[in-house]
């Protein structure tokens, strides 16, 4: 590294994270990086599962301009049962140009909120304008962030929730008095203007009759080879949009479609970025169904960690050490 002088590794922890995020700058982020995901600068391998007895972990890598970073996250179903969040991450943030590690950070957070922020930027290409009624299959941390993204980006008369778990609704609702929030039977969260899924199912939770027309749904919960919240007919009826085509296939909503000969390949619409970057149109009828099949991609946690990095230099937040011995 020659005379250059070389900032320490900056360790953040989950509650430094949490301080230096806000939900407007990750969705500004985050858009900027599907605009340039697909360009010169920009590199991103599909991520790589591990599978294990309780859960899975994923190895999520990606590199964009100057910096690159990977992510070692876990999902953990169970988890909820022993008072730990069903998805922990922990993502190193390096200098892209000689490998050093700038920063070692809880990703937690990051993960959680670059995903509500992806789903409230398909939502704001794919959704009706106008859309007032946001509806939320699943309560658990993924349900707080994509209220809050999407709250950002829409102006909701009332938000309907609903989840399997006894009370867990009901809970929800109570944290956001000021929100319109309702509880609501399956049935009636999916007559939403937008739907967020967000649960762990393996089996279709969402049939194609109980959807209105106009509605757009953002997939979230099938993330893993295997899971499945809609109704294959719904796919077939709607435009779909993925945020990877490679990872959709092989671990997102249309992967068990796709492996039953129910969905193919072809009639996945466009990507995200294609969409964003207006090399594809989004939606294009009012009375069009559109679905978002949202894996989570790298470039969106290396976004987020940048955005995270910059402003923990900036506030002088986190504790710096020597991880790796400079000569």
């Amino acid at each position: 590294m020659g005379n250059v002088e070389v900032p320490k590794t900056l360790i953040l922890t989950a509650e430094d994270v949490s301080g230096l995020l806000c939900m407007s700058d990750v969705i500004r982020v985050v858009e900027s990086a599907f605009r340039a995901y697909g360009k010169p600068g920009v590199e991103m391998p599909p991520k790589s599962y591990l599978k294990v007895e309780k859960g899975d972990f994923r190895a999520m890598p990606a590199s964009m301009g100057r910096v690159a970073s990977i992510k070692w996250v876990n999902v953990h179903p169970g988890n909820r049962d022993r008072n730990l969040p069903t998805v922990m991450g922990v993502l190193v943030y390096s200098d892209a140009e000689t490998g050093y590690p700038l920063a070692l950070m809880d990703a937690t957070a990051i993960t959680a909120y670059r995903t509500g922020a992806t789903a409230a930027i398909a939502s704001k290409y794919l959704a009706r304008r106008g859309s007032r009624t946001l509806g939320l299959l699943g309560t658990g941390r993924q349900a707080h962030t994509q209220l809050l993204a999407h709250a950002e980006l829409f102006d909701f008369e009332i938000v309907r929730a609903y989840d399997v778990r006894a009370g867990a609704a009901e809970s929800f609702v109570e944290t956001y008095p000021d929100r319109c929030l309702v509880v609501c039977t399956l049935e009636e969260v999916l007559s939403s203007d937008i739907v967020c899924t967000l649960t762990t199912a393996k089996e279709p939770l969402v049939r194609r009759e109980w959807v209105k027309s106009g509605a757009h749904i953002n997939a979230v919960g099938a993330d893993a080879e295997g899971k499945q919240e809609l109704d294959p007919r719904l796919l077939v009826d709607a435009l779909v949009v993925v945020d990877d085509l490679r990872q959709a296939a092989a671990a997102g909503e249309i992967n068990v479609p796709l492996s039953n000969g129910l969905f193919k390949l072809e009639q996945v619409h466009a990507t995200l970025s294609e969409v964003v970057n207006g090399d594809k149109a989004g939606r294009q009828t009012d009375g069009q169904i559109t679905v978002f099949d949202s894996t989570g991609i790298a470039i969106e946690d290396l976004a987020t960690a940048s955005l995270v990095y910059d402003r923990a230099r900036e506030e002088a937040v986190g504790t710096a050490i020597e991880l790796v011995k400079i000569r």
